[in-house]
């Protein structure tokens, strides 16, 4: 069709290109006149494309269509004219005048909310849900028939910036792209816009956006965000005009700590926190305010009220006095109305609008990557001193905002350890909705740790929304791989400056001996963390030669790109470890990411949050929530904007997941799973290597590894010299409390853990094997299992099937010469993770090792992993990598581009 596209902004400009793309002919643009010498982004476009554009200032006078301006806009042929986004009053001379009519983008549920501020008003309400239409233009003020809606969920802390940025700006576009094509289909209905539930709310403007603080909490909040940023919710404050931005509702206002700030009309002094303003309504409920911008357009972070004139001027180096010049030239690029740029020019007073915003931010990075500003900074440093001042505050390190954890200290083993215990959210340390938490037990003495957050669904949703935005919208998508490889390799050194700490939390949260946790849990998750960051600048591509069609020729390349928001789910036996070996890879690919730790094991996931943030990782990249697999786990699995997930755990919930991921989106996904790992032991091997070997195959972290060998098969002629040597070494093994440097053997990572291994090494009992040793719980307070031994298993016994996950050694014998045999034995299962062999025969070796059906083969070794090698299972053990170039695969996709010249 032949449309005519009328309207303006980054809307109008999205709508008009997907028409194009859709193959219609667009016959002319008309948009408002350029402001301050800069074109509407909608008229930049068209120019470039060689389509006309009209800039009429006004189609009317005194409500009468100028004859002129509807002449040419006649002359344009057009058959159906699409408003996606237009502040001008179109005369219906104009309207009535195509083949098709116009359609009309309406940003609210019609009949509801009618005018000009329908997004305003949609919040302002508390409207659960929301949405936009596109009805056909008639007479009235947006009272046409409706041609199609689309709805979405208002969340509880939406603003009209974020609803807008995940709703209606992205479904809007589509919807109305697709409306057109239901009219060029003759498909378009007309369905009359019912007066029920029908309303018209005024322009909001700032002379009726003030606040009436004689309203409950959530009124008020409901006022705050429904106006911001535009016009922006106000009252007066120690004298002067002040505008809320940022709002959102807390169950605990009460129990804030700050400085009283007295605000007229209030039913309650405000209180100025760490975290911003808090406020109340009338029901004593209370509500978060992040930003206050004063009359003078100064915008500053609500907890700095007390203190936002008392930072000194720092002293610029020559090199920094370079970057301000190069900063004051692009101004002057940006402000091109302004002759010169002082120190005085105020940003926005210049005409800057929010898309220079972006361009600014941009910039910046261009010319000092390790200086990454968010919008906000912009907003809240207007003019050129204050930008430069805070531009090289950031680059020092010194104007970092401040991270507010609420901390759980804890003294022990010699340290001071500090525990954040909330969820972690988009940069901060938030509460679970509606304060949920659980206790977090210490498995050495089965006492409470702590209360932690416990995430619920719209936690998880807020997660996820904050995960996308960083990756579509935050720097991290945009940033130089090698700022990306920085970033995560300062990670890494701050994670080794608190190595002890975080060995410490691991020990008392999981029950790991301090020194296995020191060198293993916390030590190869910081070496997995500097690995993986010198990947994030060689991730690369290949050029592939492909059949030419003459006589042109082509070029074929492809891309690895990162795929998006990604949720990680972790088990409990290496919390940490296992996060990293995840992570790091993830964030390496340039993807951010939700990670679910266990729910029994939570603290240290959460200590590397913090981590993490004082790193410099920009909001959103990482979130952190502990809480149930069955709740957080599944809406992980469910959730549409999830586009990887991957996990350790079980094989009947890797199964689970893979289902729910299958049938949400098909979601990318890695599965580490269940094992039950073979281990052959020869009669030609070195028998202490093979005895040592052997019990840390079974016995390494108290047997809690995904890796441990389930079933040991030793060779006939040595097997009883094998029993008697591990049982003599077992009895040398000291067990207790994880923090004591002596310890050996520590308690199993949680009760219903301790319980299962009792019965199953009941079954084994009872199923006829040879118990040698151990077998029940340790009498003593915790959740100690004392190591144990069966022999005489046989192939259909339970215990020689399924694995333990703990403390068991599981020993059956071959026949000597039986190679071929034992590997049947040894790969009768569905299980494929790891397994091993010990033998000094360098071809014996090699031949079992290609006969073993498991995704990593140990040769007179074992638990041998590194950061540099792949590492995942065959079979129900799952699918997919960790560790290794090849674990970085499994958070990137192909992109094959096709070129003819």
């Amino acid at each position: 069709m032949k449309i005519a596209v009328i309207g303006q902004s980054l809307f109008g400009q999205e709508v008009y290109k997907e028409l194009r793309k859709d193959g219609h002919t667009i016959v002319g643009v008309f948009t408002i006149p350029d402001k301050d010498g800069k074109a509407d982004p909608l008229a930049t476009q068209a120019e470039k494309d060689g389509v006309a554009v009209f800039k009429f200032p006004r189609w009317r006078v005194k409500g009468q269509a100028i004859p002129e301006v509807v002449a040419q806009y006649e002359a344009t042929g057009a058959e159906l004219n699409v408003l996606p986004f237009c502040s001008q009053f179109i005369p219906m001379e104009v309207i009535d005048r195509p083949k098709h009519g116009s359609v009309i983008y309406h940003p609210s549920l019609l009949p509801r909310h009618r005018g000009a501020s329908a997004i305003n008003w949609t919040l302002i309400h508390g409207d659960k849900k929301g949405g936009f239409t596109v009805f056909w233009a008639d007479d009235g003020l947006d009272t046409g028939p409706i041609l199609l809606q689309r709805e979405c969920d208002v969340e509880r802390d939406d603003t009209v910036n974020t609803i807008y940025k995940r709703f209606l700006f992205p479904e809007g576009i589509k919807g109305t792209v697709d409306a057109v094509r239901l009219i060029a289909e003759g498909k378009a209905p007309r369905i009359t816009q019912p007066q029920e539930g029908a309303t018209y709310e005024c322009i909001q403007k700032k002379d009726n956006a003030k606040i009436d603080w004689n309203q409950s909490a959530e009124a008020l909040h409901n006022w705050i965000r429904g106006n911001d940023k535009v016009p922006g919710a106000w009252a007066e404050v120690d004298g002067q005009k002040v505008t809320f931005y940022g709002s959102t509702l807390v169950d605990n206002g009460t129990a804030a700590n700050g400085q009283p700030l007295e605000i007229p009309g209030a039913s309650r002094p405000g209180i100025v926190t760490k975290t911003g303003l808090v406020l109340f309504g009338n029901d004593g409920k209370a509500l978060l305010v992040k930003n206050l911008q004063f009359e003078d357009g100064k915008m500053i972070a609500a907890a700095q009220f007390f203190s936002s004139g008392s930072s000194a001027a720092v002293e610029l180096t020559e090199e920094e006095k370079t970057f301000a010049e190069q900063m004051r030239a692009v101004w002057q690029s940006i402000l091109t109305n302004v002759s010169h740029i002082e120190d005085s020019t105020d940003f926005f007073k210049s005409g800057a609008a929010s898309m220079d915003v972006v361009r600014l931010v941009e910039e910046v990075k261009l010319r000092a990557g390790s200086c990454q500003l968010q919008n906000e900074d912009v907003y809240m440093n207007c003019t050129f001193r204050d930008f430069i001042q805070m531009c090289v505050r950031k680059l020092r390190g010194e104007d970092d905002e401040e991270l507010v954890v609420d901390y759980v200290e804890k003294n022990t083993n010699n340290m001071t350890i500090k525990m954040p215990h909330q969820l972690f959210i988009n940069g901060e340390f938030v509460d679970a909705e509606g304060g949920k938490t659980y206790k977090t037990i210490n498995p050495t003495d089965g006492s409470a740790i702590c209360d932690v957050s416990l995430a619920q669904i719209s936690d998880v949703d807020k997660a996820v929304a904050a995960a996308k935005e960083a990756f579509e919208e935050g720097e991290w998508g945009k940033m130089n791989p090698r700022d990306r490889g920085r970033l995560i390799y300062k990670l890494a050194d701050l994670m080794e400056e608190h190595q002890e700490e975080l060995a410490t939390i691991e020990a008392i949260d999981s029950g790991a001996v301090y020194t296995l946790a020191l060198k293993t849990h916390v030590g190869m998750s910081i070496q997995t963390f500097r690995y993986f960051a010198g990947w994030c600048d060689k991730i690369q591509g290949s050029t592939i030669p492909i059949n030419q069609a003459r006589p042109n020729r082509n070029l074929t390349f492809t891309k690895k790109e990162p795929i998006g928001v990604c949720a990680i789910v972790i088990p409990w036996n290496y919390p940490l470890m296992m996060l990293a070996w995840k992570t790091a890879a993830c964030l390496t690919a340039g993807n951010t990411v939700v990670v679910k730790p266990a729910q029994v094991t939570p603290l240290t996931a959460l200590k590397f949050a913090e981590l993490a943030a004082r790193a410099g990782l920009p909001k959103g990249v990482i979130n952190i929530l502990p809480g149930s697999g069955a709740l957080v786990g599944q809406r992980l699995s469910d959730h549409p904007d999830v586009r990887k997930l991957g996990f350790t755990g079980s094989t009947e919930i890797g199964k689970h997941i893979m289902k729910s991921c299958a049938v949400s989106n098909v979601k990318k996904v890695s599965l580490e799973l269940g094992g039950k790992s073979p281990l052959i032991i020869f009669d030609d091997c070195d028998m202490d290597k093979a005895v040592r070997m052997g019990m840390s195959s079974v016995f390494f972290n108290k047997g809690e590894n995904c890796i441990a060998a389930g079933r040991l098969f030793v060779e006939e002629t040595i097997h009883d010299q094998f029993v008697k040597r591990v049982i003599d070494e077992i009895k040398k093994m000291k067990i207790g409390d994880p923090l004591d440097r002596s310890t050996d053997h520590g308690p199993q990572n949680h009760k219903a853990h301790l319980d299962k291994l009792v019965e199953y090494c009941q079954t084994g009992i009872k199923e006829g094997a040879t118990l040698v040793c151990g077998g029940k719980q340790v009498q003593r307070p915790g959740f100690f299992f004392e190591p144990t031994v069966f022999t005489d298993v046989q192939d259909h016994m339970y215990i020689a099937i399924e694995e333990s996950f703990g403390p068991v050694m599981i020993l059956s014998k071959f026949k000597s010469g039986e190679v071929d045999d034992v590997l049947r034995r040894a790969n009768a299962t569905e299980y494929g993770l790891a397994s091993g062999v010990f033998t000094r025969d360098i071809s014996k070796a090699l031949y079992v090792s290609e006969k073993l059906n498991a995704g990593t083969v140990f040769v007179n070794t074992y638990n041998k992993t590194d950061v540099a090698s792949p590492f995942g299972g065959f079979k129900q053990s799952g699918f997919g990598k960790d560790l290794g170039q090849d674990a970085l695969n499994e958070y990137l996709k192909t992109k094959a581009v096709t070129i003819e010249y």
